[in-house]
Protein backbone atom coordinates (compact mmCIF):
# COMPACT_ATOMS: atom_id res chain seq x y z
CA UNK A 1 0.00 0.00 0.00
CA UNK A 2 1.30 3.52 -0.92
CA UNK A 3 0.57 6.82 0.80
CA UNK A 4 -0.98 9.57 -1.21
CA UNK A 5 0.87 12.90 -0.97
CA UNK A 6 -1.43 16.13 -0.21
CA UNK A 7 -1.54 17.13 -3.97
CA UNK A 8 -2.99 13.52 -5.10
CA UNK A 9 -5.89 13.90 -2.13
CA UNK A 10 -8.83 15.54 -3.15
CA UNK A 11 -9.78 18.72 -1.11
CA UNK A 12 -12.95 17.45 -0.80
CA UNK A 13 -14.86 14.17 -1.01
CA UNK A 14 -17.63 14.14 -4.00
CA UNK A 15 -20.21 13.02 -1.89
CA UNK A 16 -20.32 16.31 -0.13
CA UNK A 17 -22.89 19.02 -1.76
CA UNK A 18 -22.94 22.62 -0.80
CA UNK A 19 -24.57 23.60 -3.73
CA UNK A 20 -27.47 25.26 -1.76
CA UNK A 21 -25.36 26.23 1.13
CA UNK A 22 -25.50 29.57 2.34
CA UNK A 23 -21.94 31.43 2.60
CA UNK A 24 -22.43 33.12 6.51
CA UNK A 25 -25.37 32.08 7.22
CA UNK A 26 -24.53 31.51 11.03
CA UNK A 27 -22.05 34.15 11.82
CA UNK A 28 -23.33 36.88 12.70
CA UNK A 29 -24.87 34.83 15.50
CA UNK A 30 -21.67 32.91 16.29
CA UNK A 31 -19.77 36.55 16.84
CA UNK A 32 -22.44 38.12 18.98
CA UNK A 33 -22.74 34.88 21.27
CA UNK A 34 -18.82 33.36 21.59
CA UNK A 35 -15.68 34.80 23.01
CA UNK A 36 -13.64 31.67 23.70
CA UNK A 37 -10.73 32.68 25.95
CA UNK A 38 -8.35 29.62 26.59
CA UNK A 39 -6.70 30.12 29.98
CA UNK A 40 -3.15 28.59 30.76
CA UNK A 41 -3.32 25.47 32.65
CA UNK A 42 -2.33 27.39 35.66
CA UNK A 43 -5.03 29.81 35.51
CA UNK A 44 -7.65 27.46 34.82
CA UNK A 45 -6.66 25.17 37.64
CA UNK A 46 -7.34 27.93 40.14
CA UNK A 47 -10.97 28.11 38.73
CA UNK A 48 -13.74 25.47 39.76
CA UNK A 49 -15.61 26.48 36.79
CA UNK A 50 -16.46 29.44 33.93
CA UNK A 51 -18.48 31.19 36.70
CA UNK A 52 -16.20 31.42 38.98
CA UNK A 53 -13.78 32.91 36.09
CA UNK A 54 -16.58 35.48 35.32
CA UNK A 55 -17.04 36.08 38.80
CA UNK A 56 -13.04 37.14 39.32
CA UNK A 57 -13.22 38.96 36.22
CA UNK A 58 -16.07 41.04 37.25
CA UNK A 59 -13.98 41.93 40.76
CA UNK A 60 -11.10 42.59 39.01
CA UNK A 61 -12.87 44.90 36.45
CA UNK A 62 -14.72 46.44 39.31
CA UNK A 63 -11.28 47.17 41.25
CA UNK A 64 -9.89 48.61 37.67
CA UNK A 65 -12.54 51.12 37.27
CA UNK A 66 -12.82 52.15 41.16
CA UNK A 67 -9.39 52.81 41.06
CA UNK A 68 -9.51 54.84 37.64
CA UNK A 69 -11.81 57.22 39.38
CA UNK A 70 -9.35 57.61 42.14
CA UNK A 71 -6.24 58.71 39.80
Amino acid sequence: MSKKTEAEEPEMHEEYDFSAGVRGKYAARFAEGSNVIVLDPDVAAVFRDPRAVNGALRLLAESARASEKVS
